[in-house]
């Protein structure tokens, strides 16, 4: 327990940054302790020699998607029943932050990607993993991350082409 507490520090702040890229800021700690403790469990199936830090951002890359998907249904269902009730949905702190935060080109265009390319993105340049250790974090193929990140850029590099010259 010693030793896995250990990792639990060491790649904490790893682990959150991941989360909150792929399933946003006011769900990355509920999601980053869920990894740990779905990690935990399946210990067993860490491969031993492998690196452990793109196993378990594999393991927090999965249950972040899960956490997105998820919340987009309640946050739909909230809308719904707001829609017919006359009631509107209280946006939290964390999303207002970030809203006001998504003012910058930059965060712009990185929320205009489609989420599959931002995944690519987020790993290889926010979490500074490699292409082989972001293939295994988001379960793809090497040469997916590849053309993922092609595209990815390519699209970056058009949208905020666009914004410096339309300002």
């Amino acid at each position: 327990m010693d030793a896995y507490g250990e990792l639990v520090r060491r790649y904490q702040q790893d682990a959150r940054r991941t989360a909150a890229v792929i399933a946003g800021v006011s769900v990355a700690d509920d999601a980053t302790q869920e990894a740990f403790v779905r990690a935990h469990r399946n210990l067993a199936s860490f491969r031993p020699g492998a690196p452990f830090r793109p196993w378990l951002l594999a393991v927090v890359a999965n249950v972040a998607r899960n956490q997105r998907r998820s919340a987009g249904r309640w946050t739909r269902a909230l809308q719904q029943s707001g829609e017919r009730g006359g009631r509107h949905v209280a946006v939290s702190a964390e999303d207002e932050m970030l809203t006001r935060q998504g003012s910058s080109a930059v965060r712009a265009a990185l929320d205009a990607l489609p989420q599959r390319y931002r995944d690519v993105v987020a790993c290889r340049y926010l979490l500074d993993l490699s292409e082989a250790e972001t293939a295994r974090v988001l379960g793809l193929a090497r040469g997916t991350v590849k053309s993922r990140l092609s595209r990815a850029l390519d699209r970056l590099e058009g949208q905020l082409h666009h914004e410096v010259h339309d300002a």
